[in-house]
């Protein structure tokens, strides 16, 4: 295959290379999913291949169609995380010394699982374009061959295995949802699926804040933007590859965006509704289905690309969904400083049902009087409009809350 876009062809010969390494993984009709979109939703669970991830199924295609010459230099690739564990893994099923440069700001678990894997990880830059960039400079220093991430026609053809396995398992899908970071997934699926069956819509979904196929495909030619910062890291890229940029141009239907706040949501929504840990990336394409930015999908299949997330952004971003959807609140209270005021104020926060989780005094502060305590409380609610009914209860009561944190 030369350095031209795949074909259908290119995918059939990744799923032969491909058999008995990556997972065939499930296709799951998510009946809550389905209620809150208003249209059948099934789920592709790609957190359940091996690596936490799709981008296995490109990087050991890439590397399985290497020469021996090739091979012997030893590979070298960069990525966020998991297109790095994808090749570290196919790299020590074929004995090849491998080298992964990464962003500095990388999740910890990735780069501990990189390793794992037997590849020797070197951290660069904050992003990963900048880890790309070192990642060129180390190859021509010594010669290595490159594992390009997305830009790359056997990349593209094994990430399009996913396109194959979701046409068999879902005969009348109407619509394939993919989340989009440079665009060798989406380029890959859209490739397969349009090939076998042009009436099936695919539509790729990016993070508002690192949109660069939607920014290059409104001004017809590949833009680079200036930043690329989204809790969805996976998926942080700055500029689309050449070869991406041309398949979604010829093969997807549409590019969408969905904001920080609503992957967040979405995110805490799939581990409590369907007990799956998807990273950021991944639940991009459930949240534009969510928050309706597809139009008519119909029959909807989403790929959830991956669940390779570190706890602590875990943490973080369950905290900040459930303040997102309503979940949590943050109130400053100021009462009198007697015995009994702090009683008063959580009994009427118990007869509104919300839970307290922490409670702190403060006595010293600008806006407290002599006689007087601040009380902080982090609260469980419900939803938006119980956090309302609390607000305005307190109010009513007369006391004067303070929401967030300010």
């Amino acid at each position: 295959m030369s350095a031209t876009l795949p074909t259908l062809e290119d995918v059939e010969a990744a799923r032969v290379k491909l058999q008995g390494i990556a997972r065939h993984t499930p296709l799951e009709h998510s009946q809550t999913f389905s209620d809150l979109a208003g249209h059948p939703v099934y789920l592709k669970l790609e957190m359940f291949q091996k690596t936490g991830s799709f981008k296995l199924r490109g990087a050991y295609n890439k590397i399985a169609n290497l020469t021996d010459e090739q091979r012997m230099r030893g590979v070298i690739a960069a990525s966020a995380g998991n297109h790095a564990q994808g090749v570290a893994y196919a790299a020590t099923r074929y004995g090849i010394p491998c080298t992964i440069v990464m962003p500095e700001t990388a999740s910890l678990a990735k780069i501990a699982a990189t390793q794992g894997y037997g590849a020797r990880v070197v951290l660069h830059g904050d992003t990963y374009d900048d880890a790309y960039a070192h990642a060129l400079m180390l190859q021509q220093e010594h010669g290595y061959t490159f594992v390009h991430a997305f830009d790359d026609p056997h990349v593209m053809a094994g990430q399009g295995t996913i396109g194959l396995e979701l046409l068999s398992d879902l005969t009348d899908v109407d619509t394939v949802v993919v989340p989009v970071g440079g665009g060798g997934l989406i380029s890959g699926i859209a490739v397969a699926v349009k090939s076998a069956r042009p009436g099936v819509r695919v539509v790729g979904v990016e993070a508002a804040r690192a949109a660069c196929f939607a920014a290059s495909l409104e001004q017809g030619r590949i833009v680079t933007l200036s930043a690329a910062s989204t809790i969805a890291d996976g998926i942080a890229v700055k500029r689309p590859g050449d070869l991406t940029f041309a398949a979604v141009r010829q093969w997807v239907d549409d590019i969408v965006t969905v904001e920080d706040e609503e992957i967040a949501r979405t995110m805490v929504l799939l581990m409590e509704r369907s007990k799956v840990v998807a990273e950021g990336a991944a639940a991009t394409a459930l949240a534009a289905v969510l928050y309706q930015r597809i139009t008519n999908p119909g029959r909807c299949a989403v790929v959830l690309s991956g669940g390779n997330v570190d706890v602590t952004v875990l943490s973080r971003t369950i905290e900040h969904g459930l303040v997102e959807a309503g979940r949590y609140l943050r109130l400053k209270v100021t009462i009198a400083d007697r015995p009994g005021a702090l009683r008063d104020l959580l009994d009427i926060i118990a007869k509104l049902g919300a839970n307290v989780v922490t409670v702190q005094h403060h006595r010293i502060g600008a806006r407290i009087a002599i006689g007087e305590t601040e009380v902080e409380l982090d609260l469980e609610t419900r939803d938006a409009a119980h956090i309302r009914r609390i607000v305005d209860t307190l109010r009513e009561t007369g006391y004067h809350p303070v929401t967030g944190d300010a």
